[in-house]
């Protein structure tokens, strides 16, 4: 049985980053004095804040401390800036991963509760190896063909959140069009819908559909997940996702609040837990 990760070193940089703006906001001072002060680029400290680049100690200590942070406080960043550089398993895939995808795995691997909702595949995390391969297989570009063996090791590592004890409460809402699209054929299909019935007797993972006869609905704009996060001082994250676009919203909690209560709607809209397993049993017998 997997155990439990520690932090995510994901998650301490986004601790990181929104300290260091807190700190020149306390100080008030603009990006541009900061730049001046140290004499740096004004793209440096855009790029340190926005958590694009890791920052090095020695940098950190001189923004710190132009900022006027106690030193008590400074060696506590500092000893966080370390620990958001530690490698991950997912480390090892970097060059394959987009840093949209790479963001994603990290906080999924810390957060508490993920909900998401999907209307184009099944999702990630619910993906048997072989359904997982079909797809990839055909979606990847020709140059990137070779990366597909290596992007179905990460998607079956991803699943492993779901088989810690103490690993986070999940809903899924997939479109009905989802589990009547057969990629793989038949046989793999059947498969991934006896996969899902599986997964639907776990009692943290919630799996709901929302059928054809729901008509319009707030799914019809695309797929998203929210992921929260055990500790108060981690706001939660939006990841959006459709074909050839990935964005992980970290700072807009005002789209988060959004989401979260489409969400909602679309549960109200969907199967429950035993209708959606009523209809993936008809799906599977009938392959």
């Amino acid at each position: 049985m997997p155990v439990p990760a520690a932090i995510s070193p994901t998650v301490r940089q986004r601790r990181l980053r929104v300290e260091l703006r807190k700190a020149r906001d306390e100080a008030s001072l603009t990006q541009e004095q900061v730049a001046e002060r140290l004499d740096w680029s004004l793209s440096k400290v855009i790029r340190i804040e926005s958590g694009a680049v890791n920052i090095s100690t020695t940098d950190l200590r001189a923004m710190l401390a132009f900022y006027g942070v106690a030193e008590e406080r400074i060696n506590e960043l500092v000893q966080l800036a370390k620990a958001a550089r530690e490698r991950t398993w997912w480390s090892g895939y970097k060059k394959i991963l987009s840093q949209q995808y790479y963001d994603l795995i990290g906080y999924e691997s810390a957060a508490g509760i993920i909900r998401q909702y999907e209307n184009l595949i099944i999702p990630g995390l619910l993906q048997t190896q072989e359904y997982a391969q079909e797809y990839l297989k055909n979606d990847l570009p020709p140059e990137h063909s070779t990366d597909a063996e290596a992007l179905v090791d990460v998607r079956m590592r991803r699943q492993e959140i779901l088989e810690i004890d103490e690993g986070p409460k999940v809903f899924f809402v997939l479109d009905e069009a989802v589990v009547h699209r057969q990629i793989g054929g038949p046989g793999v299909m059947r498969d991934q819908l006896r996969h899902l019935i599986e997964m639907t007797n776990r009692s943290h993972i919630t799996i709901e559909v929302v059928p054809f006869t729901a008509g319009a609905n707030p799914g019809l704009r695309g797929s998203f997940t929210i992921l929260e996060f055990p500790s108060a001082e981690d706001d939660d994250v939006l990841h959006l996702e459709s074909p050839g676009f990935m964005r992980v919203t970290r700072d807009l909690q005002d789209a988060v609040v959004t989401y979260r209560e489409r969400f909602e709607r679309l549960r109200e809209v969907s199967l429950k837990p035993e209708g959606t397993a009523v209809l993936l049993n008809r799906l599977a017998d009938s392959l």
